[in-house]
């Protein structure tokens, strides 16, 4: 009886085609978690916002905006933007990159723009 087990212990059961098989089985479940990650990505990207300027600052200059799905394209005439309206106030943009807004005399009060140092500036009264 010991000669039987040990035979049954000896016997080695190598077949190439059982890691193969194991192979493909892994790499199966690789492809499907990929493809998983794919589909989740692009139905949140869809809900994204995104503006897009092709050829900025050119003739032929086109703002593109994605919302919720959605595309909505504005293309430029080729010329300056033309239209009636009144001076609001003027624009100063400090030496720490901040943009100050100070209205007119009978203008609206308007909040101050942040600058490339990110900081915020208060509004002050126009010099004559």
């Amino acid at each position: 009886m010991s000669l039987r087990h040990l035979n049954v212990l000896a016997e080695d059961d190598d077949d190439p085609m059982l890691s193969a098989v194991n192979l493909v089985d892994v790499f199966l479940v690789l492809v499907v978690a990929l493809l998983t990650a794919v589909a989740v990505q692009s139905q949140t990207s869809a809900h994204e916002s995104v503006t897009i300027i092709r050829n900025p600052g050119q003739p032929d200059m086109e703002v593109v905006v994605r919302e919720q799905g959605k595309e909505v394209r504005f293309k430029g005439a080729g010329s300056a933007a033309q239209g009636q309206g009144v001076r609001a106030g003027v624009a100063y943009k400090l030496k720490d990159g901040n943009i100050v807004y100070i209205p007119e005399t009978g203008a609206a009060p308007a909040t101050a723009l942040a600058g490339g140092a990110g900081g915020v500036a208060t509004a002050a009264p126009a010099k004559p």
